[in-house]
């Protein structure tokens, strides 16, 4: 948990393994930073199965298009429950 100082969050390391590599980064919800990490390290390893390759630039990259795409598709969804919620 991230301590706070006059209802301010102050940073705190947390280092995250994802996909066999270490990465420490600071942040202000070390939860939420952890969640995050065990998604990418859970796409990664679903990616590098899919495609046999060890590759971890190529696979790096192809887990980000995918979850690029789940974005959009999420926002594009929320868009138009917003349009339609907005029309009545």
């Amino acid at each position: 948990m991230a301590v706070e100082n006059d209802n301010k969050k102050i940073p705190q390391r947390v280092v995250l393994e994802i996909f066999g590599d270490s990465f420490a980064l600071k942040t202000d919800d070390p939860k939420h930073m952890e969640e995050l990490g065990k998604l990418v390290d859970q796409h990664m390893k679903k990616v590098a199965h899919q495609v046999h390759s060890f590759d971890s630039t190529k696979i790096a990259i192809l887990t980000a298009l995918q979850l690029a795409d789940e974005y959009y598709q999420l926002k594009k969804d929320y868009d138009e429950l917003v349009e339609l919620i907005d029309e009545k």
